[in-house]
């Protein structure tokens, strides 16, 4: 049995800079390789039944970790939370998922990502959903239904451009009867105290100015395309909805934002995130939720869940962890 400790890992390093060293010198490599320079298309496909679904990822952006990013616990904690996570330190990561589905009759793209306007040429980039799309075979053109889960930029923005056509022409689009009520309503954004919330407002204004007649209202508990259900899921924002997928005798859960990153508020589900317009509706939500899915031991998706953001849930004590999928190299 190979005895790895810090020495002999120190020692590596040595050797590994010897070599390094020897090769200055003028020992000639084997062979000269240019870095790439960029990373591999995000996209990752599963079955549910016979539906072929496209996880897609938008991208994921590490930013320093704002004070009250969780409004109800002291910063130090949630720092805590932030390195056992691995995350770089003082810093919080945030990935962003929409998932395509492929009913065989509709094809229907779940949120949107942030858009191509906001795109980031650095490590950690958001706005790569056109892209991945691309990647993956999809035309924007062939998406039949766009279905928003709520009206927060990361999940809307997507819908527009660069130059601020539609970003996907023929498709319809769906968003939440109560959300939309809620973000259109000139009162409502006069109330609004922080910046968070008049930017939010603000958003929906700018995102959907001069369709606003053309998008589409659903309630909950309906089947609001093919094979899919919305399902109620307040707090996060008052409209806020995840959805159930089913063909044959398969089904997964589609979470939306019931929880944003897993490694501080699945784990820790009594957290407020500073984007949640009601935190103790949206703790009820994720504590009735995660018990829904765990009794079930239904398959989620989270939009914040690492790529390719797919596994179970599992109740752990007050507590829920995320058992991620393995990888499957076949549909």
């Amino acid at each position: 049995m190979t005895d790895l400790n810090r020495r002999h890992l120190l020692a590596g390093a040595a050797v590994a800079g010897a070599a390094s060293a020897l090769t200055s010198l003028g020992t000639p490599a084997r062979a000269s390789v240019p870095a790439a320079g960029a990373q591999a298309p995000g996209f990752y496909r599963y079955k549910v039944g016979t539906y072929e679904c496209t996880s897609i990822n938008d991208g994921a952006r590490s930013f320093p970790m704002p004070d009250t990013f969780v409004t109800n616990v002291p910063k130090a904690k949630a720092l805590e939370a932030s390195e056992e996570a691995y995350m770089p330190k003082g810093m919080v990561t945030v990935p962003f998922n929409p998932q395509l589905i492929n009913t065989g009759s509709k094809l229907i793209l779940i949120d949107t990502g942030n858009g191509v306007a906001n795109l980031e040429p650095a490590k950690g980039a958001v706005g790569r959903t056109l892209q991945n799309l691309a990647a993956a075979g999809v035309d924007p053109k062939s998406i039949d239904v766009v279905l928003l889960s709520h009206l927060h930029p990361d999940h809307t923005n997507g819908i527009r451009a660069a130059d601020g056509s539609m970003a996907f022409p023929n498709a319809e689009i769906m968003a939440p009867s109560v959300d939309w009520a809620f973000w259109t309503s000139d009162e409502n954004a006069a109330k609004a105290k922080s910046d968070l919330m008049k930017n939010y407002f603000a958003n929906v204004k700018k995102t959907f100015a001069g369709i606003e007649s053309k998008v589409t209202k659903y309630d909950w508990g309906k089947e609001v395309a093919p094979g899919i259900t919305s399902i109620e899921a307040p707090g996060h924002t008052p409209g806020h909805t995840a959805f159930a997928i089913a063909s044959g005798n398969s089904k997964i859960l589609i979470q939306s934002d019931v929880t944003n990153i897993p490694e501080f508020f699945l784990r820790n589900p009594d957290w407020h995130v500073m984007y949640d317009e009601n935190p103790e509706l949206a703790q009820k939500t994720r504590h009735k939720f995660y018990d829904m899915a765990s009794a079930e031991k239904a398959t989620v998706v989270g939009f914040h869940f690492t790529f390719p953001c797919i596994g179970h849930v599992e109740k752990d004590g007050a507590k829920y962890r995320l058992v991620p999928s393995a990888w499957n190299p076949v549909i």
